[in-house]
């Protein structure tokens, strides 16, 4: 176990704020460690002589040995909650859940409230739950110090959730499915303690089979996705995330006082994290079952053992819309299927085995199809009849799992027509659903997990770069009047090993025809304002200039700007090298800086088709070669990458390098708030970034 270990294991537990005051928050947390808890507990309140039989305390620090305190549980009102917290840190306890609310979602005064209940914890090394906590809950000692009214069934899902109602919820849904739980955190406001903390509690914890989490921010994502990702090696993380749209954001922000991040961002970020996603609580938990009742397949075939036609129907469609593939039968598994099925029966997969189909025929077809090696999964669905026994069902399909180790999940279509099947499958670890495409997306969740575990993470290389020199362009950046620059800071990219071509920012036609005779040949010389973003949309970009035209392009692009906006900031025009467009594809390359998950790395199609196609992808920051190589693969443009229709691949090791660099150079200089390579050239032989566009945040 980790440090929270005291936290969810507890010997004695103290309420600060205990009372037998009815309807009182104090009241329903003593009494639920009353009834459920099997250690100590000790009741303080000033203003009681006792609690429901305890006898209160003034103090925390009158209790005997109160240093030898767990875990204190603070309900007492918000404007002597924090000083509640500096008296448990002062009698040396290492744990306190603060369920008092009035803190950092009200805003103002609680937001003041709750910096100085942070500073607290730092200064006693506590770790705390909450404020605004239901509480926290362990169910192998009995632990119920929350003001919820239902105590969780014993499992092995570790559950942590934003939202307190979302766990009460919760449990009087789970209570309903015999669905146990390992221990169980409300966040509140994560004043000190996050959802990074729990996550790295119980990866390890050796009971904890299964984390799930419902999030409506999270608080720092790139320790999130460092702390998930070594987890879910191990352990499977399935999180619904609340606030997917901007009004959904909005509502989180207000419930707990935190700035949402990007969808996006979120999804870039879990995905890193090999966290799998619910999108909704019936799915969470789907999810939660099948992950810590059935072991891990071996590919992503699905055998369907049916006795129905119409649902057998159903459930590949289910196994088309997921990332899995309906088994290819051997020969010998369809000789055997023929021998022992009737005539009328299917003997290719979906298998249906007819509707006067008992339990025994069910068996042998799915022994039968459990022995082929294409099947990597099984969903047996059974619709009732009057020759099939639930029950018998369950008891076979339980006994062919086991005996061949092989993920089976079950849609038993009954109604009532008997429910100790479910008791049957439940033990054996197999979900049951009503609906067939509920096990089937049970059976992806197990085969992406899988593919997670199969992941070979290394740490983000560290190129040789420049360092000094790109920190004294960000630093002259923020000294400016304004913090956006252009291509006048392409010597930036160049200090971070990124190709640039050959060019200068001059500020005079004599000068902009040196350059160019230096260089040699035709050049491409764009206008460069910082209050000018969309050159090319302005005439503020001319390619192919000849040598003896360059002293009147420059006038000419000078022209063009003063006409569009009179008090744009000229910088001068940059003169460069001119690069064969055809010859390689326009992509983008860019990073924005995100308020959960820091900077994030995008890549896509790119030049003037970036905004029409919107055909990129995400990763946080700094991103490892595997990542970046997956960068490649998430747009759909990458057969264009490749070679389609006759052309000559593009070099995907210096795409890939490039790719990292720019996520090494937005890691080293947070002050970057946004940046664009547009257009980054891709071509057979390298890649060159011909435009740049950047924001330094000069309060980083």
């Amino acid at each position: 176990m980790g440090r929270l270990s005291t936290l969810f294991a507890p010997s004695r537990v103290a309420v600060v704020g205990a009372t037998d005051s009815d309807g009182s928050v104090g009241r329903a947390i003593t009494r639920n460690l009353l009834d459920s808890f099997e250690g100590e507990v000790h009741a303080v309140n000033p203003y009681k002589e006792s609690a429901l039989g305890l006898s209160c305390h003034d103090e925390i620090c009158d209790v005997e040995d109160a240093g030898g305190i767990d875990v204190a549980v603070v309900a007492v009102p918000p404007d002597v909650a924090v000083d509640a917290v500096r008296d448990v840190g002062e009698a040396g306890i290492e744990n306190a859940v603060v369920v008092t609310a009035g803190f950092g979602e009200t805003g103002g005064e609680g937001a003041a409230r709750e910096r100085d209940l942070r500073e607290v914890a730092e200064e006693y090394d506590l770790d705390v739950v909450g404020p605004n906590s239901l509480g926290v809950m362990s169910t192998p000692r009995g632990l119920n110090a929350t003001f919820g009214d239902v105590m969780a069934r014993e499992g092995g899902i570790s559950f942590m959730s934003q939202s307190g109602a979302f766990v009460t919820a919760v449990l009087d849904w789970a209570a309903e499915r015999d669905v146990g739980f390992k221990d169980i955190a409300s966040l509140g406001n994560k004043a000190v303690l996050d959802e990074s903390d729990f996550v790295a509690e119980w990866g390890a914890d050796p009971d904890t089979d299964v984390i799930l989490g419902y999030l409506e921010d999270v608080g720092d994502g790139a320790e999130f996705v460092r702390t998930a990702r070594e987890v879910t090696q191990d352990t499977p993380i399935v999180v619904v995330k609340s606030g997917r749209t901007d009004a959904g954001a909005s509502a989180a922000a207000s419930h707990t006082g935190a700035m949402a991040g990007s969808e996006a961002a979120y999804e870039a970020g879990l995905e890193q994290a090999g966290v799998l996603r619910a999108e909704s609580v019936q799915e969470l938990f789907d999810y939660a079952q099948i992950l810590s009742g059935q072991p891990l397949p071996d590919g992503d075939g699905v055998a369907i053992v049916t006795n129905a036609g119409g649902p057998g129907v159903m459930t590949t469609d289910a196994v088309g819309d997921a990332d899995l593939s309906l088994a290819e039968f051997t020969e010998d598994t369809k000789a055997r299927l023929g021998e022992v099925l009737p005539d009328e029966a299917n003997i290719y997969n979906p298998v249906d085995v007819l509707g006067d189909a008992p339990a025994e025929r069910f068996d042998v077809a799915l022994e039968t199809v459990l022995r082929d090696d294409n099947v990597a999964m099984a969903v047996v669905v059974a619709c009732p009849t009057a020759v099939v026994d639930f029950e018998e069902l369950a008891e076979t399909v339980a006994e062919r799992q086991a005996e061949f180790e092989t993920p089976v999940a079950a849609s038993f279509m009954g109604g009532e027509s008997g429910t100790n099947y479910r008791e049957i499958l439940s033990e054996a670890g197999i979900p049951s659903y009503f609906d067939p495409a509920r096990a089937v997306n049970g059976l992806d969740a197990l085969h992406r997990y899988d593919e997670i575990q199969s992941r070979e993470y290394a740490e983000p290389e560290r190129f040789d770069v420049d360092r000094d020199r790109a920190s004294d362009i960000v630093e002259r950046a923020a000294r400016r009047e304004t913090n956006r620059l252009g291509v006048e800071a392409m010597d930036l990219l160049d200090a971070y090993g990124i190709p640039t071509p050959e060019g200068e920012v001059v500020d005079g036609p004599a000068e902009a025809e040196r350059v160019a005779e230096e260089i040699g040949g035709e050049v491409v010389m764009k206008i460069v304002s910082p209050d000018i973003l969309h050159k090319s949309d302005i005439g503020g970009v001319e390619v192919g200039v000849a040598p003896e035209d360059v002293r009147d392009t420059y006038e000419d692009l000078v022209v063009r700007a003063r006409e569009y906006q009179r008090d744009a900031t000229l910088l001068g025009v940059q003169v460069q090298e001119a690069v064969d467009l055809d010859a390689g594809t326009e992509t983008i390359l860019g990073t924005n800086r995100d308020p959960q998950f820091g900077q994030l790395v995008l890549f896509g199609l790119g030049g003037v088709f970036v905004e029409v196609f919107e055909d990129t992808t995400l990763r946080v920051a700094p991103v490892s070669e595997a990542e970046a190589r997956d960068m490649l693969e998430d747009v759909d443009s990458t057969p264009l990458l490749r070679g389609a229709r006759g052309r000559e691949p593009i070099d995907e090791d210096a795409l890939v390098e490039t790719i990292q660099r720019l996520s090494q150079l937005v890691a080293d200089f947070p002050a970057i708030a946004e940046l664009d390579v547009n257009p980054l050239v891709a071509a057979p032989d390298g890649v060159t970034a011909l435009d740049l566009q950047l924001t330094i945040d000069r309060n980083s």
